[in-house]
């Protein structure tokens, strides 16, 4: 028996510390772990549990298309054989309230109707802190959608998406709408349309996730002040498309065998981009009207273009990357004189056979990706007809002998004699 000695400050200070302990006393008492069986009623235990509690689903199969409007936790057993299945109807499992846990659990068959944001997980407005955490959540029309809550947290999930339906008409694995500080970290997504889609947020981190068989790994549209970090993508069709939106760290990241682009930024300004690997894509990097970014310590390798970089992107700074056999480094159709160094540290590029005579790691001389006759092809492609003729000869010898008639461009003045060694956390060869 517990003995409660009243204090000294009168019987209101008394009244008030008895109240306390009693709520908190009634809290740890409604709080409450349920066992239910195969087959039971989740949405019946749902309703009549109390904020808290938690609901342990056994290994077998429960109705979905549930709705969890308190803070309570639903758990399987670790090998994910608990299956909420829904009916192909709206939304498996729909999260309204705060502070709600889902782990080691699958959760399958939801609506297709996109335009009724059908999910197989959905967090709505209210659902802040939902943690959604090591569950299969396979065949729905979204895996998860964040439609506004604060400070969610999407952690190593397995997300697959329906196969059956056409890119175009499939939902992504993770759709995030203006949900401030919420993370998604360390899933497997595939088989949707993007892997994670996010509009209209900030304070994101997207880290460690592993992407395959998708449109787009990562999909950003005015989302500022967020972090895509240590994520792979595989076989996409562009890894990070990071689209109107600012102040970013882009960092760590991993592309490989994507089919248009690894890293395509489209008005995305003030942005540190460093650290990241891109290997065999159409364009390892299309910047277009992107200002004002920091491009460093990046390895981009076995491209048709290294750097597609057009339509008056200013303010860039590029240095400490590693061009590698790509088929053209840079294309960048301009007049105007771009130099791609920082600090007397400009980039790599294996196709540069300069000298370093002083042996300070930098060439003698600087390097121009690119040369009268590369201008003429870009605007006149019927042109390349003419490559091996006397004609083109003439011009490459002209512009040799007399470096004044090399057109407007990007120019590396200070070129690096060997890449940057890749950091560790990247692989050190393409798999």
């Amino acid at each position: 028996m517990t003995s409660i000695s009243m204090p000294k400050g009168g019987g209101r200070t008394a009244r008030a510390a008895l109240a306390a302990l009693a709520l908190a006393l009634s809290g740890a008492a409604a709080a409450a772990v349920h066992t239910l069986a195969p087959g039971a009623d989740l949405a019946q235990a749902v309703a009549a549990a109390q904020d808290g509690d938690v609901l342990r689903l056994s290994p077998g199969a429960y109705a979905g298309g549930i709705v969890i409007d308190k803070p309570l936790t639903l758990e399987g057993p670790a090998d994910r054989s608990a299956v909420i299945a829904g009916t192909r109807q709206g939304r498996t499992v729909w999260i309204k309230a705060a502070d709600v846990s889902l782990r080691s659990l699958t959760v399958t068959r939801s609506g297709l109707s996109l335009s009724d944001m059908d999910a197989g997980v959905f967090l709505d407005r209210t659902a802040h802190r939902a943690r959604v955490e090591g569950n299969d959540i396979l065949d729905n029309l979204v895996g998860v959608h964040v439609w506004g809550p604060r400070d969610a947290l999407v952690r190593g999930n397995r997300i697959v998406g329906n196969r059956e339906l056409r890119v175009a008409e499939r939902g992504n694995g993770v759709t995030l709408w203006n949900t401030p500080g919420t993370r998604v970290l360390d899933n497997d997504i595939s088989a949707g349309r993007d892997g994670i889609f996010v509009n209209t947020s900030r304070l994101n981190t997207f880290s460690g996730n592993r992407f395959h068989d998708l449109r787009y790994a990562v999909h950003y549209m005015y989302t500022n002040e967020s972090e895509i970090s240590g994520n792979v993508a595989t076989g996409t069709d562009v890894a990070y498309a990071i689209m109107f939106s600012h102040q970013l760290i882009v960092r760590d990241n991993v592309a490989v065998d994507s089919r248009e682009q690894g890293l395509m930024l489209n008005y995305a300004n003030q942005s540190r981009i460093t650290g990241n690997s891109v290997d065999r894509a159409g364009k390892c990097v299309f910047i277009y009207n992107a200002n004002y970014n920091e491009f460093q310590d990046n390895r981009f390798a076995n491209c048709d273009i290294g750097v597609h970089f057009t339509a008056g992107s200013e303010g860039n700074q590029v240095s400490g990357n590693a061009f590698i056999n790509n088929r053209n480094q840079v294309k960048y159709v301009s007049t105007r004189t771009l130099d791609w160094s920082v600090a007397g540290r400009g980039n790599y590029w294996s196709d540069n056979t300069a000298f370093d005579l002083d042996g300070d790691g930098i060439a003698d001389t600087a390097y121009r990706p690119n040369d009268v006759v590369d201008q003429l092809l870009w605007r006149a492609p019927a042109a390349r007809i003419l490559l091996n003729s006397p004609s083109i000869a003439i011009v490459r010898w002209a512009q040799s002998q007399f470096p004044a008639i090399l057109p407007g461009g990007v120019i590396d003045s200070a070129p690096l004699m060997q890449p940057p060694p890749l950091p560790a956390r990247l692989p050190k060869e393409s798999p």
